[in-house]
């Protein structure tokens, strides 16, 4: 399971029994890991689900027949010195010790910084992974989870799916609600259920998304759908679980999509389907800094922005009222975040 932030890792090659090995690759996919290290010996387990085996022969990682990386244990300061032999001559090396005052782990992540070979720590518990993911702040590139019971797999759920850091939301005051006739807008239905004050962040300018509640509030109309986000019109933004942007005319069912609530908590959701259709259509300008944006979404009061307080219906949004938005500075080149000034109207 990886995403914008850690690479993470499940292993099973540190157990005895093939049964016990073979739960733990169950408990693994049960748990929506996809990257499981595996015995040269347990070929059998890569039918047990889909899924992308890494297959340990030695001290020496392999994918797809072919070398990825190395396995590296340290005992003492000798170990630790044989780590740069590897840098840039392999694109992971697995790092475990029991006992990592032996050596400080800034040192490897030190060592192996600005190089081609991302470092996976092996850790066996939260606390362990938490301080490695944030050691030199940046931490190691990948977390391997080694555990002897797989139903703890559970305890770094959460952990594994914030590799996106929260994103910080601010108040945009609005400007300006207006309907512009009709036009294609894009329903996404995810696969998730999402909670009252949670949504995607959606807009016209990059720099600007707006936070656009899931339908998980009943109206006069209609029950709650509250795996449901109206997100907007074809041409806008929205923000992915890689930290991109694309496109909401992309968007299909497996993209990977961020739901932010509105204290900036994130975690990644996949989409089920994404439903265009032409429908009437309102454009939203609020103002933050100083500069205005917009959104445009889809005219009815089941479309909700987030406020500071919990969220208000486009129906309902008039000037004045204040909601929530991330704001990016730069620009964007192919959803990926760019140092120039770019200006988006």
């Amino acid at each position: 399971m990886s995403g914008k932030g850690k690479i993470v890792w499940v292993r099973t090659d540190h157990l005895t029994s093939s049964a016990e090995r073979k739960r733990m690759v169950t408990s693994a996919l049960e748990a929506g890991y996809a990257d499981i290290v595996l015995r040269e010996e347990d070929s059998a387990l890569q039918k047990v689900g889909r899924y992308y085996p890494i297959v340990r022969k030695g001290e020496e990682l392999f994918a797809d027949g072919k070398q990825i990386g190395v396995v590296l244990t340290i005992r003492d300061h000798k170990d630790a010195e044989k780590a740069s032999r590897f840098k840039g001559k392999q694109e992971f090396v697995l790092v475990e010790s029991h006992d990592w005052k032996v050596i400080p782990l800034e040192n490897l992540i030190a060592e192996f910084q600005g190089t081609s070979t991302k470092v996976i720590a092996s850790c066996s518990s939260v606390e362990e992974a938490k301080l490695f993911a944030t050691t030199l702040e940046t931490g190691v590139d990948g977390l391997a989870i080694t555990l002897n019971d797989p139903s703890k797999l559970a305890q770094f759920s959460a952990l594994a799916r914030s590799d996106v850091a929260e994103v910080e939301l601010v108040e945009a005051t609005v400007k300006a609600v207006r309907p512009v006739s009709v036009g294609d807008r894009v329903c996404v239905d995810t696969c998730s259920l999402l909670a009252i004050g949670e949504g995607m962040l959606v807009g016209s300018q990059s720099a600007c998304l707006f936070l656009v509640q899931s339908e998980s509030m009943d109206s006069h109309y209609v029950s709650s759908r509250p795996f449901r986000v109206n997100a907007g019109a074809v041409h806008a933004y929205v923000l992915g679980s890689d930290g991109r942007t694309r496109y909401l005319s992309e968007v299909k069912g497996g993209t990977e999509l961020l739901a932010v609530d509105s204290q900036g908590r994130t975690r990644p959701v996949v989409v089920g389907r994404a439903k265009v259709e032409v429908r009437p259509l309102l454009l939203l300008e609020a103002e933050a800094d100083g500069v205005t944006y917009t959104t445009i979404l889809q005219n009815a009061e089941t479309i909700r922005l987030c406020t500071k307080d919990g969220s208000i219906s486009i129906s309902d949004l008039k000037e004045g009222d204040k909601v929530l938005v991330r704001l990016e500075k730069g620009g964007r080149h192919f959803g990926h975040a760019v140092k120039e000034s770019v200006v988006e109207r």
